[in-house]
């Protein structure tokens, strides 16, 4: 006998509410990689470059509770069954991600931002607004935050303390993986935006990791 079963709207849902609380509660990420600053010695900071470091991997945490919601979001509303699949495969590997910045934010004496359920709100809506226009546009909107998120880790990596190899090791990493779904959403057919819309989501993305830095 076959037990498995078509999931409902309301089966999708719930489990979207479950994923959210896991995104959001302190440690509970279940990461599948181990985190890549794990062999990685600490370094001495100043009180000054351990808050700049916190406050960038804040920024990056919070990136990811975005990441998370947004994936969810398009999931929920993808036209076709292998573009949810598609979503969820993504939004799964964005755990490690998550997880790994939290663990690091702990290591610098740190939190994530209590604006995350704010963000979290935010982006689910933006996702599913994505989803539900067409999953061509979906894809490109995945495409184009993954290359703004490429963008703000570059900077990072020029921003955080020369010597803070910790920190550096895990958004290196993210880097790889954040270019990696860029691609992959373009090449499963996501519409590339114009450079307008682009410039939209940067200054969209410029405020959110302004307030996320500080809190």
């Amino acid at each position: 006998m076959n037990n498995h079963r078509q999931l409902t709207g309301l089966d999708r849902l719930l489990l979207q509410a479950d994923r959210a609380l896991r995104t959001l509660s302190p440690g509970s990420p279940c990461h599948e990689r181990p985190s890549p600053a794990r062999t990685v010695d600490e370094a001495a900071l100043s009180d000054s470059e351990r808050r700049h470091a916190a406050g960038l991997m804040r920024v990056n945490h919070s990136g990811e509770v975005c990441a998370q919601a947004l994936y969810q979001g398009q999931a929920l509303t993808a036209k076709l069954p292998e573009i949810r699949q598609e979503m969820e495969h993504a939004a799964d590997e964005e755990i490690d991600h998550l997880a790994w910045c939290e663990q690091r934010l702990d290591e610098l004496g740190s939190r994530p931002s209590v604006l995350n359920p704010l963000w979290y709100g935010l982006s689910f809506g933006i996702g599913a607004a994505a989803g539900k226009i067409s999953d061509k546009v979906s894809l490109g909107f995945v495409a184009a935050t993954e290359e703004q998120v490429c963008k703000h880790l570059e900077g990072h990596l020029q921003e955080l303390p020369a010597q803070d190899e910790k920190s550096r090791a895990v958004v290196e990493q993210m880097l790889v993986d954040e270019a990696k779904h860029q691609h992959a959403a373009l090449d499963a057919g996501g519409a590339r935006f114009p450079g307008p819309v682009k410039g939209l989501m940067t200054l969209v993305s410029k405020a959110m990791t302004s307030v996320s830095y500080r809190v």
